[in-house]
């Protein structure tokens, strides 16, 4: 008997074992999170562990992990992954000052993103952009207008920052008490802001009082009070430390703020680490410096040297399985190893993507957006009943100016020129003219026609060879004529037969001119696309980032023919491949004006747009640099333009697509109606005839200063704080932080404010305010304070309060304010955050204070002294 019970023991522990193997505890979703990830992590071999480590992360097929790519985007809107919601940019929206807004459209971002990731793993897709960890939002302090960057981020203010950031975060990451819906990535911790040419080199510097008064709260909000779960170190150093393995920032995050997500390297700034800032001297060290001071996440593959770095003892495997975890628990989070029914997040249907509701969210966000910086005489709104109308300039009827970059693509993208054709009745006439290029060698791309294009059997077309791999191999699944190169096949593929990221297309034929002349000739493709004219060749190249437009120019004589290859290759969904060019340009000025003679007003579209400020970017222009800006003034023939309208004598609307402050001198001294609607969204064309038309009273505020001149600022390389921003400004701006105006007119009145409070405890305050024009119309009602006895050096003035709201004519609200003891802090001498005893000047209106009537001020005072525990 004995025999037996030892073998049915025996029995019992293989079937224990078996069971064990075949139902892990990491695959039981009623287990906690922490040891359903410890037990995964401690079934994985070292090598596996490193493979997780880096943005492109393999399956592991015994264990059943699938492929994983870290790697997606949302800046404003879900990007590189098909048709979209295109919400305005990022610096666009923040004009808007309203904090729902940002939530409602952070929550459609979102909601976009899950039926995204569905889809594609119903079709057995895992790669780049289709993912559900976002390195999105930007929160970097825009302290230049310089940097090309800027309208990536949500201003110059850090309190602004901070409460606009923190809605887009939590619409992103959901209200589920287990699941994270998708995880949002706070970037780029944390002293960042250009210049872009020098980045993976430049050595930040800056003071306490600046680092901790400016540059890091918005960082603290998003992770104490967002809890957002990812964090992306920067290029720079910092004080000599990478940013992606710095003792210093990395104990700020995650010791001074409790900080438990996980951190991820910006794309190739762990090779900065050694190859660029010199501070070890290869991979493996870089590699082993980053994992040890708490860089969870390479974009990259510098951690694959991780094995390496093991056998010189300069990590240990305990090292590794602190981030390994981390990154397992994000996963978990998301709900990536439970069944769909559970997980509430992955039940929204592919349907809701790109859906007349968000379609016209955007327009409301768009409208929002919207700043109304002159308005001479009323001259706006203009009559609906306008009989012609002439619409100008190079962003009138562009597309690209809409979105700015780090964007998805729009199915329906309304331009102002369409949005005003939209607005008007039909008996009105809308006269259009581009007027002039960008700026100077940048000039306006279109699709070529199919007309000037011819295959070898001299049909009109290009021959199409479309390949079931992505290298143009072997014979083609099949041949046909394409009319042109003009496609965008979403996050399908050109045929059944083909999968996303295994397939390529080759275009021949001939191209003839119609005119002889210098072509720009230029792709844009997602991902990536060469062309090549036997007079010359142009080349995509490989651009992870997003595709830009690059042109090659060529003269071409008209009708000859000249032979064309385009070679398309897809790694990822959203593809897109389009062949443009821009003909010779003749006489566009002259047209313009003769354009504008014919009409009764002149709406006059011009600015920037992403071809010419954004991220490390090649530009030929005056005025620019690598992606950065040399100057703030328009372009050269964008001013000639002006004032060539301006001389017709007809009334001029200036609407400016832009993501950066401008100093339209000329404009503000000679225009009569100027507005700014940033890089608007999808939406952007029917939101700006809303308000030119007067169908929208726009409200929308700026979120940075409007300098006179580049000369007004300190040198651009310069962190230190002073004479930059609203906040240490001491000359006059052309435009200041917080302007709008209104085509109504409000009212402040009875301010109550405490006369007194202690450093340690919370005081509100409320102010009425009215309507009392002619026109129901949104206010932004902004409280500034002023510290009026500190012992060290503080901004002139900061904000620390606002509220957006509606108004009918003649209504009034009264609007309440929690100041926590935390906004009066400053750092002092002693490099402590205090809470000093002194008294504050509080100021409150549709503005900055300014000293005029308008603006309701007060005096608090405060008693004791409190020390804040962290900064």
């Amino acid at each position: 008997m004995k025999k037996v019970y030892k073998f049915m023991f025996v029995l019992n522990l293989l079937a224990i074992n078996t069971f064990a193997q075949e139902n892990p505890a990491f695959k039981n979703p009623n287990l906690p999170i922490e040891q359903r990830v410890d037990d995964l992590v401690s079934r994985m071999t070292i090598d596996e562990k490193i493979s997780q480590l880096m943005d492109s992360s393999p399956a592991i097929e015994r264990l059943g992990i699938p492929e994983y790519n870290w790697w997606n985007e949302s800046l404003h809107g879900v990007a590189r992954a098909g048709y979209a919601t295109v919400f305005p940019q990022s610096i666009s929206i923040a004009s808007s000052w309203d904090r729902q807004l940002i939530y409602d459209v952070a929550n459609v971002i979102s909601d976009e993103a899950r039926a995204k990731h569905h889809e594609y793993l119903r079709r057995g897709q895992h790669g780049m952009y289709q993912g559900l960890t976002f390195w999105s939002p930007n929160i970097n302090i825009f302290r230049d207008p310089r940097w090309g960057r800027g309208h990536e981020t949500y201003g110059e203010d850090p309190y602004l920052t901070s409460q606009l950031g923190l809605k887009y975060v939590k619409g992103l990451q959901g209200t589920d008490p287990k699941y994270l819906k998708v995880i949002a990535t706070a970037k780029h911790f944390a002293v960042h802001s250009g210049p872009e040419p020098s980045r993976h080199q430049f050595n930040a510097e800056t003071s306490d009082i600046d680092l901790y008064e400016t540059y890091l709260p918005a960082f603290r909000a998003l992770v104490q009070e967002g809890n957002v779960y990812s964090v992306m170190g920067a290029y720079n150093r910092f004080r000599g430390e990478s940013c992606s393995a710095s003792p210093f920032l990395f104990n700020i995050l995650r010791n001074d703020w409790g900080f438990n997500g996980y951190i991820v390297s910006d794309c190739g700034a762990v090779t900065d680490i050694w190859k660029y800032h010199k501070i070890t001297p290869d991979a493996a060290s870089a590699s082993a410096l980053a994992v040890k001071e708490g860089l969870d996440l390479e974009c990259g593959s510098n951690y694959k040297s991780l094995k390496e770095a093991l056998d010189r003892k300069l990590i240990t495997e305990a090292d590794i399985d602190l981030t390994i975890k981390r990154l397992f628990t994000a996963r978990f989070k998301l709900g990536m190893f439970d069944p769909d029914e559970i997980v509430p997040y992955a039940q929204i249907p592919f349907s809701v993507n790109n859906n007349e509701a968000h379609s016209l969210l955007a327009r409301t966000a768009s409208q929002k957006s919207i700043v109304l910086l002159k308005n001479q005489n009323q001259i706006l709104p203009l009559s609906k009943k306008i009989k012609t109308v002439a619409v100008i300039g190079p962003n009138a009827d562009d597309i690209q100016s809409l979105w700015g970059n780090y964007n998805g693509i729009p199915s329906n993208p309304v331009t102002v020129l369409k949005g005003i054709q939209n607005k008007l009745e039909p008996d009105s006439k809308v006269l259009y003219a581009q007027g002039t290029q960008l700026a100077k060698g940048i000039p306006a791309m279109k699709v070529i026609p199919s007309a000037y294009f011819q295959n070898a059997e001299g049909i009109q077309g290009l021959t199409g060879e479309y390949f079931d791999n992505s290298k143009w191999e072997g014979k083609p699944i099949f041949t046909r004529t394409d009319q042109n190169i003009d496609f965008h096949w979403d996050i399908d593929t050109p045929d059944p037969r083909m999968k996303i990221g295994n397939y390529s297309v080759r275009w021949t034929g001939y191209i003839t001119a119609p005119k002889t002349g210098v072509y720009s000739i230029s792709e844009w493709a997602k991902p990536f696309m060469t062309v090549e004219i036997e007079t010359g060749k142009t080349s995509g190249g490989k651009n992870n980032h997003h595709p830009r437009i690059r042109s090659q120019k060529l003269t071409l004589e008209a009708g000859k023919k000249y032979k064309i290859e385009v070679k398309y290759q897809n790694f990822y969904g959203d593809a897109i491949a389009q062949l443009l060019w821009a003909e010779p340009e003749e006489n566009l000025l002259e047209k313009a004006v003769e354009t504008a003679k014919q009409a009764d007003a002149v709406i006059l579209v011009l600015g920037l747009n992403e071809r010419l400020e954004g991220e490390e970017m090649k530009v030929e222009a005056a005025g620019f640099n690598g992606g950065d800006r040399t100057s703030l003034d328009l372009p050269a023939n964008q001013e000639e333009l002006i004032k060539a309208m301006k001389a017709t004598g007809k009334p001029v609307v200036l609407v400016l697509i832009n993501g950066s402050a401008l100093s339209i001198n000329w404009a503000n001294d000679n225009i009569p109606a100027i507005l700014t609607a940033g890089y608007p969204g999808q939406q952007g064309g029917n939101a700006i005839a809303d308000v030119v038309f007067g169908d929208y009273n726009p409200a929308g505020r700026l979120p940075v200063t409007y300098y006179k001149s580049v000369k007004q600022l300190p040198q651009f390389e310069n962190y230190a704080m002073k004479g930059r921003t609203y906040r240490y400004f001491d000359k006059k701006p052309l435009y200041p932080f917080g302007f709008g105006l209104s085509y109504t007119k409000f009212k402040y009145s009875n301010l109550q404010i405490p006369p007194n409070t202690t450093a340690e405890n919370d005081f509100k305050i409320t102010v009425d305010v009215t309507n009392i024009g002619g026109r129901d119309g949104d206010e932004v009602a902004e409280l500034y304070l002023k510290d009026e006895k500190a012992s060290t050096p503080r901004p002139i003035w900061q904000l620390e309060g606002f509220e957006r709201i509606s108004l009918k004519k003649g209504e009034t609200k009264t609007v309440s304010f929690t100041i926590t003891p935390r906004q009066l802090s400053m750092i002092n001498d002693k490099n402590q955050l205090v809470v000093e005893p002194g008294w504050f000047t509080v100021s409150i209106g549709g503005k900055q204070p300014d000293g005029s009537a308008d603006i309701q001020t007060g005096r608090i005072n405060i008693t004791g002294k409190t020390i804040l525990m962290d900064k």
